[in-house]
C-alpha cells in the first residue's frame, strides 16, 4: 500500500473522530503545530523512521510537538498510529488532515513571510489580497525569516509568490555567470 493512501485514510478516520467529538478545529491546530514540527525539525523525522526507539519515547516526543498537552483525541490518535508501526506516516498524516479539514471547511491557507517583521496594516492588505484571489475563509499566518534578506514570499494553499531579495539576488547571479560563461 502507498504512503499517500495510508496517510489520507488515517487522516480521514481522524477527521471523522474528532468532528463526531466536536474536536476537529483542536485536532486541526495540533495537526499544523506537528507538520511545522517536523518541517522544523529534521530529527523528529529521523525519529519516527528509528525502529530501535521505542513507542513510549516516540509518543512523548509526538506530544512535545503540540506543547506537551495534545487533546484527547490528538493523543489517542497518535499512540494508535504508533501501536498498529504508522508512525513513519505521521508527517503525511498531519499533512494530509490539513488538507482534507481545509477542504471540508472551505478555508484557505496563507502565510506571509517577511525578513522583519511587519505592522498590522500590511497584514490586513495581504489578508485582503488573498481574500480577492481565494473567496473563502482564510487561515492566515506571518513568520520572519532573517534569511530571506528583505522582500517577502507570499503562500495561497499550493502557490508561492517569491518576491524576495535573496531569490532577486540569486537570479541576478545566475544571470552574471550564464553571461560570463558565453564569453569565455
Amino acid at each position: 500500500m502507498n504512503e499517500g493512501m495510508i496517510s489520507k485514510r488515517y487522516a480521514k478516520a481522524l477527521l471523522q473522530y474528532a468532528t463526531d467529538r466536536k474536536a476537529g478545529d483542536t485536532v486541526f491546530s495540533e495537526m499544523k503545530q506537528l507538520a511545522s514540527a517536523f518541517a522544523h525539525e529534521p530529527r523528529l523525522r529521523m525519529a519516527m523512521d528509528n525502529p530501535t526507539l521505542n513507542a513510549e519515547d516516540k509518543l512523548t516526543l509526538i506530544k512535545a510537538a503540540v506543547g506537551n498537552k495534545g487533546s484527547e483525541e490528538y493523543v489517542k490518535f497518535t499512540g494508535l498510529v504508533v501501536k498498529n508501526k504508522r508512525d513513519m506516516y505521521l508527517q503525511q498524516i498531519a499533512l494530509s488532515y490539513i488538507d482534507i479539514y481545509c477542504e471540508a471547511k472551505h478555508m484557505n491557507m496563507g502565510r506571509l513571510v517577511t525578513a522583519t517583521p511587519v505592522d498590522d496594516a500590511v497584514k490586513a492588505r495581504m489578508r485582503a489580497l488573498l481574500q480577492k484571489i481565494k473567496p473563502g475563509t482564510l487561515d492566515f499566518e506571518t513568520e520572519v525569516d532573517p534569511d530571506i534578506e528583505g522582500g517577502f514570499v507570499l503562500y495561497i494553499d499550493t502557490y508561492r509568490l517569491d518576491a524576495s531579495v535573496k531569490t532577486q539576488l540569486n537570479r541576478i547571479k545566475q544571470q552574471f555567470a550564464t553571461e560570463n560563461s558565453k564569453m569565455g
